[in-house]
């Protein structure tokens, strides 16, 4: 059987770069064959898959491709994989014409569960709102759970998790406010030589997320 999930968020600078490239680094450590994609036109969140999973990065792109051709890569570089981990690109609705092109067009052509990335530090129950309205927004995609990003402490972790308990949404995990958590954005993204360090970022997925859980979508 074959695990797969799409990492996603509300906006641009949740962390969610930051926690696929954590949990394609943390599954391939634990011994999966990890099959990284990247939602959208972008050649540089590929590279840091490829450095971390050992293998290419596939972009899946429905504005310059049809839903047939990005069905025919996910299943062909799939195909020997034990894991695929898709990385969303901006917000999940957010497209070239309002949702066409986003990444929850690229969910709902590959039928695959959705994981958002929350940046929860200046918020705890107004979250609800916004994940009642990523939830209801389109019925055609499942959000499966959250991840919670930059928690300030184990009080506001209780304040989150109420917030999945009482949606009926399953918290994958809460991530404090952490320097391995915090990817600079310096030359426009063109420096790698620093963006396949993984240290500290894998011990810090596996203390705070139920990794395991994903394996179960």
């Amino acid at each position: 059987m074959k695990f797969q999930f799409l990492i996603s968020a509300p906006m641009s600078g949740s962390g969610k770069t930051t926690v696929a490239r954590g949990l394609m680094a943390l599954l391939k450590e634990k011994g999966y064959r990890v099959q990284p994609f990247k939602c959208g036109p972008d050649y540089i969140d590929t590279k840091f898959h490829e450095a971390v999973c050992g293998r290419p990065s596939i972009n899946l792109d429905t504005f310059m491709a049809s839903a047939e051709h990005v069905r025919e890569l996910y299943n062909r570089y799939g195909s020997d994989a034990d894991v695929c981990v898709v990385e969303g690109m901006m917000g999940l609705f957010d497209g070239y014409d309002r949702e066409k092109g986003s990444t929850y067009e690229i969910a709902r052509v590959l039928d695959i569960p959705v994981v958002l990335v929350v940046d929860a530090r200046s918020a705890a129950y107004s979250t609800a709102a916004l994940l009642t309205g990523f939830m209801g927004f389109r019925k055609d995609v499942r959000i499966a759970g959250v991840i919670f990003n930059k928690v300030g402490s184990e009080k506001h972790v209780g304040m989150l998790r109420e917030v999945c308990e009482d949606l009926g949404i399953e918290c994958f995990g809460c991530l404090p406010k952490n320097a391995a958590l915090e990817q600079s954005s310096r030359y426009l993204g063109l420096d790698f030589s620093e963006r396949a360090e993984t240290v500290g970022l894998v011990e810090l997925l596996e203390e705070h997320v139920t990794w395991k859980r994903l394996l179960t979508l």
